[in-house]
């Protein structure tokens, strides 16, 4: 176990004289040997002594390990969440499966995931399915360094791509011109002639293009020893696959990161938040502040990476609309939530909260963000 001295121990066992040496037919032992015999027995008490003290220690830090998380990791978290939410059990667990199901797919375990709706008995469509294989079929080529399928898909949806003002198709041209570079003087007139796909790019990526022909003089002393040996760096697969993983979900209409993915790391944030909020309401007794419906009893910062729409709040009643309650543009330009107006209207007239003028609260219009 970590913390013995075993060399130590193992050092003290060598240094013992072996018994049979001296039992010589029932010789008795001189004076001499009686005097190592009992320096031996003194050496491995002493051994053993140290042996039981260490592994006290170690068995002490083990029950402490084991204290601190009862203490740190509380296994009851059923209760920042509401039971209304598995009133619709079938439903809900549908659901679940499903976003599972897509996660598997977005991460390429696609036999884990058909595994998973033979067994759960969730009926997949083939449309649903046919993004992912297309994607994953892609990745994996660009995986092994192979730019045809990719390059045939960029091509296939280019006027899309451009819409997005996407450079996927140049980037994976220009890696497939640095492969060429890669093959040395034996490769250059293939890379010259290559290098006329970069014409549709030329306007856009002017100086990219200039740097790889520049490269071509350094390619009979060594590209790798040259001021271009940037251009080797096997870094640029990586950006390759970024670049196309984000731009291919983009074109259809798919997250980067699966919704399940997204809601695991987003609860990791706050549920320890929502952990010390449930016990200082329990710990004050003012249980009815949260009513566990749509919303939280406070505000939890998820970061930018979690922003993914425009948030408006009522500056009347400082709540955030929803569908329920969409936020209205008034007459005078200042926008409030609908319950904000009907609260707000007196004898059929509505006088907005900002400004003194007086209007019907039917010509207030909802606002989509």
């Amino acid at each position: 176990p970590p913390g013995l001295n075993l060399r130590s121990s193992w050092d003290h066992s060598n240094t013992l004289p072996c018994p049979a040496f001296y039992s010589l037919q029932g010789t008795p032992l001189s004076a001499t040997l009686s005097l190592v015999m009992s320096q031996c027995c003194r050496k491995i008490k002493d051994t053993v002594q140290k042996l039981a003290s260490d592994h006290k220690d170690i068995h002490s830090s083990v029950s402490r390990v084991g204290k601190a998380i009862d203490r740190n990791f509380d296994s009851e978290i059923c209760g920042v969440v509401s039971d209304a939410v598995w009133d619709a059990r079938e439903q809900q667990q549908q659901i679940l499966q499903m976003a599972i199901v897509e996660h598997l797919y977005q991460q390429g375990m696609l036999s884990v995931a058909e595994e998973l709706c033979q067994e759960s008995t969730l009926n997949v469509d083939l449309d649903f399915k046919q993004p992912f294989l297309e994607l994953n079929r892609i990745l994996e080529a660009l995986h092994e360094q192979d730019l045809g399928p990719a390059l045939e898909w960029a091509v296939s949806h280019r006027q899309r791509l451009l819409e997005l003002n996407s450079s996927l198709e140049f980037k994976l041209h220009r890696l497939h011109f640095i492969r060429l570079l890669a093959g040395g003087p034996e490769k250059q007139l293939e890379a010259l002639s290559y290098a006329r796909h970069f014409q549709p790019f030329a306007r856009l990526h002017q100086r990219e293009i200039q740097v790889m022909m520049g490269s071509l003089v350094y390619l009979r002393l060594g590209l790798e020893k040259s001021p271009y040996c940037h251009l080797l760096d096997n870094s640029h697969w990586a950006e390759i696959c970024e670049t196309f993983t984000r731009d291919a979900c983009s074109l259809l209409g798919l997250s980067v990161e699966s919704p399940l993915s997204v809601s695991f790391a987003s609860g990791c944030v706050a549920l320890p938040v929502l952990m010390n909020i449930k016990a200082v309401i329990e710990q004050r007794q003012c249980t009815g502040v949260w009513s566990h419906k749509d919303e939280l009893p406070i505000e939890i910062e998820l970061g930018m990476k979690c922003w993914y729409h425009s948030v408006f709040a009522c500056p009347i009643l400082r709540q955030q609309t929803s569908d329920s309650n969409p936020p209205i543009k008034l007459i005078c330009g200042h926008v409030i939530s609908r319950d904000a107006l009907n609260k707000l209207i007196n004898g059929g007239k509505l006088k907005c909260p900002y400004c003194p003028m007086e209007q019907n609260p039917a010509d207030g219009k909802r606002i989509i963000f």
